[in-house]
């Protein structure tokens, strides 16, 4: 666990970003359910991996069964970097999370696991929930985090995700509902925070909401040049919080 002086910089740094696009109140609404403050390590975690607004997408690479390092192949993808450095001779798995990052949902379940893991003090504790009650006015906010049990790969992937800038990804980064896309922003490779990456989009298309209570779902979708391709669809009937849309 990184210490707390460090988690609050890199809270401070993802907050002024988040300002940048939104709004902010430091007030909680009088209906706002503060019930959050409460929530379990096992609650926050399901917030952050199977929630209305976190979603994962598992991708099995099944090419290391077939591979011995001692007898190359014929096979194009068989290059000499991949020789030197062997192959599991197993499947390899890697997830990645997506989450929206931008509703107060997700940043709330990252502060409640904060403070579990660290036992704050007061003045950091009101810090910490300055940073989970942002409401998100102007941006929509999406994070991607990718793990795998094998360094190789998952080294191979975060090498494509740290590289990627907004250029490179602008054309093929994109919300999508209603055959209507909405394209990327601001791409923000991973920082030390531990919230991953960051496509930041506008919250309006041609003056109104790009997400309404009457969208039936809402795709992200984002390709990496020589890197993952991350597709997930969420159902916004779903992401009500306090009974009001949020994302």
């Amino acid at each position: 666990m990184k210490p707390l002086f460090c988690l609050l910089f890199s809270v401070a740094l993802v907050f002024s970003s988040l300002a940048v696009f939104a709004t902010v109140s430091t007030q909680s609404p009088q209906n706002d359910d503060q019930s959050w403050m409460k929530w379990t390590k096992k609650d926050a975690e399901k917030m952050l991996s199977d929630s209305p607004w976190a979603l994962n997408q598992t991708e099995t690479d099944t090419s290391e069964m077939f591979y011995s390092p001692t007898s190359p192949s014929t096979r194009p993808d068989n290059t000499a970097e991949r020789v030197a450095i062997g192959a599991t001779n197993q499947s390899v798995n890697i997830k990645y999370m997506i989450r929206f990052f931008s509703a107060r949902p997700v940043r709330r379940a990252l502060v409640r696991l904060m403070e579990l893991q660290t036992n704050p003090t007061p003045d950091v504790v009101a810090k910490l929930h300055n940073f989970a009650n942002v409401k998100a006015t102007d941006s929509i906010i999406v994070t991607l985090i990718a793990e795998s049990p094998d360094q190789r790969y998952q080294r191979a992937v975060a090498e494509a995700i740290n590289g990627a800038v907004t250029a490179t990804l602008k054309n093929d980064t994109y919300l999508e509902r209603n055959g209507k896309r909405l394209f990327l922003e601001e791409y923000v490779p991973p920082g030390k925070d531990g919230f991953g990456a960051r496509f930041i989009f506008l919250r309006e298309m041609d003056g109104k909401p790009f997400i309404s209570d009457n969208t039936g779902e809402v795709r992200f979708h984002s390709k990496f040049p020589r890197g993952p391709r991350v597709d997930r669809r969420f159902k916004v009937s779903d992401m009500l919080y306090n009974g009001e849309l949020e994302y």
